[in-house]
């Protein structure tokens, strides 16, 4: 049943894939603003008419939309995603090129996540209506209605500029990481915070654990059986929280200036980069149905009632 179901699944991917990569592709043919004279002004030209009409030709802007798009996909499906109209070098390469700045900034988001978000929601949990918990709490629901930009200014002013405990910003060495990913990750912690704090006080209340304590099993079995239960919720949503890690990066690399995708993504935006932006939403795309179909994979493997359903 399992292989029935994620042979389904796999077999929707393309099709997904397809929509999003037409649905993207017409966006950026709707834009008002000419390509063409835009990658002539980055690169501090002049657009004259003849000029426009040149750059035109040579980005292929003259061709009718759908030949243009069947010869994006095309060569999309032989891992070509085209030029960048500002820089002049391909989008693959640019991407791979910052993509690893990207995972290592979700990599240390995630395990923030992992040690904060899950380990305060278990000891607010176990230390229910405690000083200790309402203190959690308080903090929880105080840095979930945080912006992010909001809060990486405020971590600068106070561990850079005040303290002079962090760099403000780019990769000067390996703690230059640390508060762009608490920046990214706060919101998350807060979220699964309460998240496992429900569960577990919810598992608490359930009839196998007065069972398991008629049976006579210790504290430290009966604790074991309720957190397993309770972070199953938790560890399938956070599969679904990786892409949208990655995808979040793209404020908090602006404003500590780390030359990930997500900084990439918003100069091809200012430029009208059409390349660039279409094999970034490829990628997104890529990663949130990966990520998608592994947390439902994940959801099947931990519930065996769920693996029986057709």
């Amino acid at each position: 049943m399992m292989n029935r179901y994620l042979f389904k699944r796999l077999l929707v991917i393309p099709w997904l894939l397809l929509g999003i990569s037409f649905f993207s592709f017409g966006l950026m043919s709707l834009s008002p603003s000419d390509p063409a004279e835009v990658a002539l002004r980055m690169n501090d030209i002049v657009p004259t008419p003849d000029l426009i009409r040149e750059v035109r030709l040579e980005l292929g802007l003259d061709r009718p939309f759908l030949e243009r798009y069947f010869s994006w996909l095309t060569s999309a499906l032989q891992g070509d995603l085209g030029v960048s109209y500002v820089h002049k070098e391909s989008v693959i390469q640019e991407i791979l090129a910052a993509l690893p700045i990207t995972l290592a900034l979700a990599s240390a988001s995630l395990v923030m996540i992992l040690f904060g978000g899950f380990g305060l929601g278990v000891l607010s949990a176990l230390y229910e209506d405690s000083p200790l918990d309402r203190l959690i709490r308080t903090l929880a629901f105080t840095f979930s209605g945080i912006p992010n930009f909001w809060l990486g200014l405020w971590l600068i002013w106070l561990f850079s500029i005040h303290l002079d405990l962090l760099p403000t910003g780019g990769l000067e060495s390996p703690a230059s990481i640390l508060l762009p990913s608490f920046t990214l990750a706060c919101a998350y912690i807060s979220t699964y915070v309460r998240l496992v704090r429900h569960e577990m006080i919810q598992q608490k209340s359930e009839l196998y654990v007065l069972y398991a304590r008629a049976r006579g099993l210790s504290e430290w079995q009966i604790g074991s059986h309720i957190l397993k239960n309770a972070l199953r919720p938790s560890l399938i949503a956070l599969g679904v929280s990786i892409p949208k890690l990655i995808a979040g990066s793209v404020i908090v690399e602006n404003i500590f200036a780390l030359p990930g995708v997500g900084r990439i993504c918003v100069q091809a935006i200012f430029a009208r980069d059409y390349p660039m932006i279409q094999g970034y939403i490829l990628m997104m795309a890529i990663l949130f149905l990966f990520f998608n179909l592994l947390a439902d994979l994940l959801a099947r493997l931990l519930d065996p009632r769920m693996v029986a359903r057709p």
